[in-house]
């Protein structure tokens, strides 16, 4: 089993196979738009313009688990990251990390890095060209301290 096993939901609610990211190196991150981490959108969108020709892809899950940081609707949550941060990587519809109602990816992403639950928002995880996960990094860990973890996976 891999990343790529799972569907998940498009900003439109339309199912979204992650097999079209196959062959690609990815960041998964669970965002909020009203938190400590949320200038982090600025790093991210650093590193997916970098190294986006290289076949690097950022798959941002918005998630309202934590403190209602991410309280706006999808749409909302997209016009603010496109408008005050530039973002022009994938965002996905908002999910849940945690608990009964955790979305399976999410899941399965921490089974594959020692089954702790996601603390706060911007919990990274590096998947490498065949939906392996390479790394987890904890939400205090800017974009910018992984540019040489992701350069070595590419």
């Amino acid at each position: 089993m891999s990343v790529y096993d799972f569907t998940v939901k498009s900003q439109a609610g339309e199912d979204v196979s992650l097999e079209q990211f196959k062959g690609k190196v990815l960041l998964i991150v669970n965002t909020a738009t009203h938190c400590g981490f949320t200038p982090q959108y600025n790093g991210l969108e650093a590193l997916y313009k970098k190294y986006k020709e290289q076949g690097f892809e950022i798959l941002d899950f918005p998630c309202n688990q934590f403190a209602f940081q991410a309280m706006e609707s999808d749409e909302g949550i997209n016009k603010v990251c496109s408008r005050k941060f530039g973002t022009t990587f994938t965002r996905f519809k908002k999910i849940k990390v945690n608990g009964s109602d955790a979305d399976p990816l999410y899941d399965y992403l921490k089974a594959q890095t020692g089954g702790e639950k996601i603390k706060w928002n911007f919990t990274k995880f590096l998947v490498d060209r065949e939906g392996n996960i390479v790394k987890r990094f904890a939400s205090a860990v800017k974009p910018e301290e992984i540019d040489a973890e992701v350069a070595a996976v590419l």
